[in-house]
């Protein structure tokens, strides 16, 4: 097993997409793609989960709130796709079958998993029984698109910290990396804001950690990183929780400063897309804390995108 460790998100990946483009090279479904076995990531601070890494990889922060809210909530509807239209190549009918939302908090249609895990944490505060099951064998052998890379979640209360562990069959560095670990270090914050915790460990644990080969250049660029800082507290009383949710899903003010600046992160992202970009990017600039500035350097980036592909288009009419 080889093992990392950091204290931010932005440390980690630096070092994860490293060690990803020296493993060997495979051929999954026909892609080209450089493999590392058994890997071992631990983030000490979980609350540094936004990476900021300009301009090698510049993430959607919006996408990485929106399917945050899209998975605790436990929906699998297409509003996702608002966000990022390149997961309908994944649906079938429309429909990601591998959301992790409804297997989280509606397995069979009954059990809420998130909900059964701080009760036996509360319970009983040693268990090792605590953990959210996402692979579905009955179910993602069947031959849909979107198969789950996440196995589960485990959680473990010991002197009064909380510790999270993630199991994965599969992890894409470069691309699935940053937004996974966000989602994942919001749940464990909450869960340990449910129980009284203190904020412990988060454990990454990985089969495949991988890089596409056509990411490579984009990774060699990687020569320097910003430490990311830690976000805005976002622990919140289960109840009301799913209330909430919707409220940050729609972009309405929730009364708690660290979903807000979730929500006026996906006010500004809707804003955007409405073709009102002067609104979207002055929202963005007063958005507290890192999502801000990521969602600034999003917008800068879509700017310079349109701008080469209008030249192009001007080069080629000429």
């Amino acid at each position: 097993m080889t093992s990392l460790t950091a204290d931010s998100i932005a440390e980690l990946f630096v070092g994860a997409v490293a060690l990803a483009k020296s493993g060997e090279s495979i051929s999954p479904r026909g892609m080209a793609t450089r493999e590392v076995l058994d890997v071992h990531m631990r983030l000490t601070r979980p609350r540094a989960r936004l990476l900021y890494a300009p301009p090698s990889r510049i993430v959607n922060p919006a996408f990485a709130v929106a399917e945050t809210v899209w998975i605790l909530s436990g929906s699998d509807e297409p509003w996702i796709f608002d966000y990022n239209t390149k997961l309908r190549q994944y649906a079938d009918d429309g429909v990601l079958r591998g959301a992790y939302g409804p297997r989280m908090r509606k397995w069979s249609g009954t059990v809420d998993q998130l909900a059964r895990v701080v009760e036996i944490l509360k319970q009983d505060p040693d268990s090792r029984r605590a953990l959210i099951q996402l692979y579905d064998p009955a179910r993602d052998a069947a031959g849909h698109k979107d198969v789950p890379c996440t196995l589960g979640f485990r959680f473990y209360l010991r002197d009064d910290r909380l510790h999270m562990s993630t199991t994965m069959r599969g992890q894409d560095v470069w691309i699935g990396m940053p937004y996974d670990l966000f989602f994942y270090t919001v749940l464990h914050e909450l869960v340990a804001g449910w129980i009284g915790a203190e904020l412990g460990d988060f454990h990454h644990h990985v089969g495949s950690l991988h890089i596409y080969e056509n990411h490579l250049d984009q990774a060699d660029e990687l020569t320097s990183i910003v430490t990311s800082v830690d976000m805005p507290d976002l622990t919140t009383p289960w109840e009301g929780f799913d209330a909430l949710l919707h409220q940050v899903k729609t972009g309405d003010v929730t009364g708690h400063a660290g979903w807000d600046t979730m929500s006026e992160t996906l006010r500004s992202y809707q804003l955007w897309k409405g073709s009102r970009r002067e609104q979207a990017t002055a929202l963005a600039g007063k958005i507290d804390g890192p999502l801000g500035q990521a969602m600034s350097a999003w917008y800068d980036k879509l700017n310079r995108r349109a701008m080469t592909s209008s030249t192009h288009a001007s080069a080629g009419a000429r």
